[in-house]
């Protein structure tokens, strides 16, 4: 399959597509460009050379083309918008600015179509492309087809692809058909579409379908990369004449798809006014558009008292790689760490078997390969096959080490027979295996028994599920199965969720946003796609089915609403109530609580605040607990009181922060400094605001954590200090 590609799109921009048809708010333009700028931003995205692009308009007002220029009749009205080649930013935004309706309709599209192929004959010429035309109108033009058969052998002669998508046009394969449609367009379809039929690789649809498969995301199709290249062996073949050496060839039957990485750009001051930030301008520009990369550049400095400023600039390359051992920094050269690589040449050989019921698929460690005899090698073919099907009949798996190249670090492979009963085709799947290193065991205690610290076993606990909820969760389960919930066109039942249609939306609605975001730069990012957020719920009709288990679940698990958490100056307006709304101290016979004791502070502190009707009883509360702290501190024998005064502070600033109070905070805060570095308190009490208020990040409360503070971040730094 050619790697180069060629495609020219056809836009029809007469007067009749600026007009709005079949309840649509937007024109017969802008509908047809969704699909075409969704096709060129993909060429775009994808930044290959090779996937060239053109444009001509049909309906234009003015003609620009080849065949009128040489003096042809039937041209007219016909505009080269782009020449055919890689397609850029810069392009894609000229491009934006020529694709505007325009007030005639007396161009050809068979003629543009004719234009469009000169162009690929052109600019291909003898070379393998992949060459595609693909027309875009809604037919209301006047088309003469006494050329289309002529046209029809030209596309096949040249193996050109022609796609004519038409906006409201009928397609029953489809389900859509236009009602009250005039005598012209209908006349015009049936024309386009003996064109297509008469064509080799032909495609004839509607918008309506092209524009709603747009939401599905493209699948990116790999090429084959060969991974390895060389023999598979069983034992030693310079030792042993028994060994087994295979010629293989090794690929990668899985890829992990990645999301698009974003690139670090700075404004282009040539282009785009003042830039903010001193970068290096690269030689190309980054599409063309006002930005440009920024390049790093990283200086590395020493401590030298004989240099000016006390610092002298080194090279990279006398620098070593220090490794942390606890406070001491410990030097690495070159020498060193290629101690610990290991020595390792390229290889793939079997260190054993396993039974295939003795794995566990859980273990497997990435990306899948496939490992086939190599190309014209019978000898390797009639080998690898006797090994598939001995290890298909025995039930095992080999285990092999793997060395792609010389130096790389090996890797371990299960590898799979597929004797090719169901596919005809035979070949070694692998996927990496664990090292000892790699696998973590945890202990966790038993699900179904509760272990005493006497040793003795206990069945039934308030932590283990009863016989009831077990059978209750069972059902749910069963009655939640989406592997028979959906149906087919015959209304037979299928899976709801087949894999290849899980698509993973991080990636592809990021790729969707960019292609928004390069052909309309202002314009608002449209939302996520149905299909991405088909399987982010279950579906309705579902949970309407099951409704009966759930309610099941729901008493035998004894699940209960949890109130929303109170926000805000909770106790401002009101105490918080019990569930009950029963007066607990009134009760117990307990009057609220308005003083605070040093030995209970802490739960005293927040009785206060929790039953607090005014500003006033939580002023009291705070001033209270300022003085316990501030006696801990002066009391304190050395560092003995620091941490609790320090826990009283934390609760304190915790507590005032979901008060939204955080003013009664800082302004003791800024008392309390003053008396520690003052000396007021009982002599050098330094070391407790540094190593315990400091340190343990009980500093102002600023914006950050409270939007009511007045004390921005920058503040709250400073005061630290």
């Amino acid at each position: 399959m050619a790697d180069k590609e060629a495609t020219v799109y056809v836009v029809d921009l007469g007067e009749s597509m600026a007009d709005c048809h079949n309840g649509r708010d937007e024109s017969d333009l802008d509908f047809a460009m969704r699909y075409v700028w969704d096709k060129i931003s993909t060429t775009v995205a994808a930044g290959r050379k090779t996937w060239t692009v053109g444009v001509v308009g049909l309906n234009t007002e003015e003609t620009d083309n080849a065949q009128d220029n040489e003096g042809l009749e039937g041209y007219e009205h016909i505009s080269v918008l782009q020449e055919i080649g890689p397609m850029t930013m810069s392009s894609l935004r000229h491009l934006r600015s020529s694709i505007q309706p325009s007030h005639t309709h007396g161009g050809d599209a068979i003629s543009a179509i004719v234009v469009a192929l000169d162009m690929i004959e052109t600019f291909t010429k003898k070379l393998k492309y992949n060459r595609k035309i693909i027309l875009v109108t809604n037919g209301m033009s006047p088309i003469d087809d006494e050329l289309s058969e002529d046209v029809a052998n030209r596309l096949n002669e040249c193996n050109v692809e022609l796609v004519v998508i038409g906006v409201d046009f009928d397609d029953p394969d489809y389900g859509f058909k236009e009602e009250d449609k005039s005598r012209s367009k209908a006349n015009n379809e049936k024309i386009l579409r003996k064109l297509v039929e008469q064509c080799n690789n032909g495609i004839f649809g509607t918008m309506q379908q092209a524009v709603e498969e747009l939401a599905i995301p493209r699948i990116k199709p790999v090429r084959p990369f060969k991974a390895y290249d060389g023999p598979l062996t069983l034992g030693d073949p310079e030792k042993y004449q028994s060994a087994l050496s295979i010629h293989v060839e090794r690929y990668f039957k899985t890829k992990r798809a990645m999301a698009p990485p974003a690139s670090t750009v700075v404004i282009n001051p040539e282009r785009g006014g003042a830039s903010q930030s001193q970068t290096l301008d690269e030689d190309t520009e980054m599409g063309g558009t006002e930005f440009s990369g920024v390049k790093h550049m990283r200086s590395y400095r020493v401590d030298d008292p004989d240099a000016p400023g006390g610092k002298r600039d080194v090279e990279f390359e006398d620098l070593a790689k220090g490794y942390q051992y606890g406070r001491t920094v410990v030097p690495f050269s070159d020498s060193d760490l290629s101690v610990t690589k290991l020595e390792t040449t390229k290889s793939f050989t079997i260190l054993g078997f396993i039974p295939m019921s003795s794995y566990s698929k859980f273990i497997n460690m990435g990306e899948t390969g496939i490992i086939v005899a190599q190309k014209y090698n019978e000898e390797a073919e009639l080998g690898l096959s006797a090994l598939i099907h001995a290890l298909h009949e025995v039930e095992s798996y080999a285990v092999a080490r793997y060395v792609q190249k010389d130096g790389t670090q090996p890797q371990i492979l299960l590898l799979k027979p597929n004797p090719g009963i169901e596919d005809n085709f035979e070949c070694l799947y692998d996927v990496p295996l664990p090292f000892a290193e790699d696998v973590r065991s945890y202990q966790f205690p038993p699900l179904d028994k509760v272990l005493t610290v006497t040793g003795n076993v206990v069945k039934e606990h308030r932590l283990l599920p009863s016989d009831d909820l077990k059978q209750a969760v069972s059902d749910f389960v069963d009655a939640m199965d989406l592997s028979g919930f959906d149906s087919d066109e015959e209304g037979k039942a299928v899976e709801y969720a087949p894999i290849d249609e899980l698509y993973n939306p991080v990636i592809h609605r990021i790729n969707q946003a960019i292609r928004d975001r390069a052909v309309n730069p202002d314009a608002p990012i449209r939302p996520p796609a149905d299909i991405l957020l088909r399987f982010s719920k279950p579906p309705e009709k579902l949970i309407h089915k099951a409704k009966s288990e759930i309610d099941a679940l729901i008493d035998a698990a004894e699940i209960k609403k949890v109130p929303a958490k109170a926000q805000g100056r909770r106790g401002r307006k009101e105490p918080v109530k019990p569930l009950s709304g029963l007066d607990i101290d009134a009760l117990l016979g307990e009057t609220k609580r308005t003083t605070i004791s040093s030995d209970n502070a802490v739960p005293e502190f927040k009785q206060i605040l929790a039953t607090a009707s005014d500003d006033s009883t939580i002023e009291s509360a705070v001033k209270q607990m300022g003085e316990i702290v501030r006696k801990l501190i002066h009391d304190s024998f050395a560092n003995l009181n620091y941490a609790r005064a320090a826990e009283n502070l934390r609760v304190m600033r915790e507590e005032l922060i979901a008060l939204e109070l955080p003013g009664l905070y800082n302004k003791y805060l800024t008392g309390l400094k003053k008396s520690i570095l003052s000396g007021e308190l009982d002599g050098d009490r330094r070391e407790m605001w540094f190593k315990h208020i400091i340190a343990g990040h009980l500093g102002l409360i600023s914006q950050d954590e409270s939007e009511v503070s007045e004390v921005t971040t920058e503040e709250a730094k400073a005061f630290a200090t």
